[in-house]
């Protein structure tokens, strides 16, 4: 694969605390790589240090089309887009245009060369309006639209879907990635959300305490946590020990595949049954939520139906081995392991 950006043995340290290490990372021209990970996992400070912009101490090698990248080359190559917009004084259209404009393009072709990206993020029509009138995800529109406009063959993007609201991010989400199926710029994406790495990602990389976990295609890596850390930031949160379920190695399964039963003789046969105490049962508006006592630890069920159970007592946890997927502890038993998965597979 040739990469347009990568990196090589690259650590972020404050302090002698390291922040960050990543041995390896490739992007290839076309193709969109999420980070994934939770708050404080150092995935912004992963995308700093990619584009030279880090206020801590770096070492390692940060790679533009296989060459060491300097600042000077980055400027020109990389565009951001953060997840707080900022947008210039002036009409719509000249802020689409300004990221050409600090780049020395005249002030009509930066015009006529940013139009297209109004039409392609929808925001043609304000085009005259002063910017600082826009709604959020307006403004974030025109600011994935300042960075397509220059061309970049790296573009990265901290979490820009973060602060709107359900309707408008999958609306932005879905011209987002119209518009980079039809260019050659590496992309990452920054992200604590799973279905914006399957939106726009072909490539997955799971970032936990600074390392990165589990890299590889993104439905593959989505589908198969390769360890315990991995299983709960993507919604495998119920992790069923052997005394659990007689069976060698930790599984892990997500409540809304899982169910709760009076009974252990209703459970579907060839499913897991694991024996429990009711502890509550909680109305989510559309969904129950059901958490369940067991002496090994606790597990959740997700349902749209009626629960069908009484307030307290005994209760039978059920999920089908379908959807289960068995861990790695030796992966857990190193946090410092990088790309420990490639395609969903060791």
């Amino acid at each position: 694969m040739r990469s347009r950006l990568g990196c090589r043995d690259l650590r972020v340290t404050v302090r002698a605390r390291e922040l960050l290490h990543v041995r390896a990372l490739d992007v290839a021209p076309g193709r969109t790589l999420a980070v994934l990970g939770p708050n404080g996992a150092g995935k912004s400070t992963l995308v700093r240090a990619l584009a030279l912009l880090s206020r801590y101490h770096v070492t390692g090698q940060v790679l533009l089309d296989g060459e060491p990248a300097i600042p000077a080359v980055m400027r020109r190559a990389v565009a951001a887009v953060l997840q707080r917009p900022i947008l210039r004084r002036g009409t719509v259209a000249a802020n689409v245009a300004s990221g050409l404009r600090l780049r020395g393009v005249g002030r009509a072709e930066a015009i006529r060369r940013s139009r297209p990206w109004l039409d392609a993020l929808g925001v043609a029509h304000l085009a005259h309006r002063d910017a600082r009138t826009v709604s959020g995800g307006e403004a974030q529109r025109i600011s994935i639209a300042r960075a397509l406009a220059v061309g970049p063959r790296v573009l990265l993007l901290d979490e820009p879907f973060a602060g709107l609201d359900a309707t408008t991010r999958a609306d932005l989400l879905a011209d987002l990635r119209a518009a980079l199926d039809e260019l050659d710029t590496a992309v990452v994406l920054v992200t604590h959300d799973r279905n914006e790495a399957l939106a726009l990602a072909h490539d997955t990389a799971l970032m936990i305490d600074g390392h990165i976990r589990q890299h590889g295609d993104t439905p593959a890596v989505l589908d198969a946590p390769a360890d315990r850390d991995c299983a709960r930031l993507l919604g495998y949160t119920n992790l069923l020990t052997p005394r659990m379920t007689g069976q060698p190695g930790t599984l892990a399964a997500r409540p809304e595949h899982c169910h709760a039963l009076p009974d252990p003789a209703l459970a579907a046969p060839g499913g897991i049954v694991v024996s429990g105490t009711l502890r509550r049962i909680v109305p989510l508006g559309g969904a129950t939520r059901i958490d369940i006592t067991t002496p090994d630890g606790d597990l959740a069920c997700l349902t749209t139906g009626e629960p069908g159970l009484g307030r307290s007592g005994a209760v039978a946890f059920t999920v089908a081995a379908a959807d289960v997927r068995r861990l790695d502890e030796r992966a857990a038993a190193v946090p410092g392991r990088s790309g420990a998965m490639v395609n969903g597979r060791r």
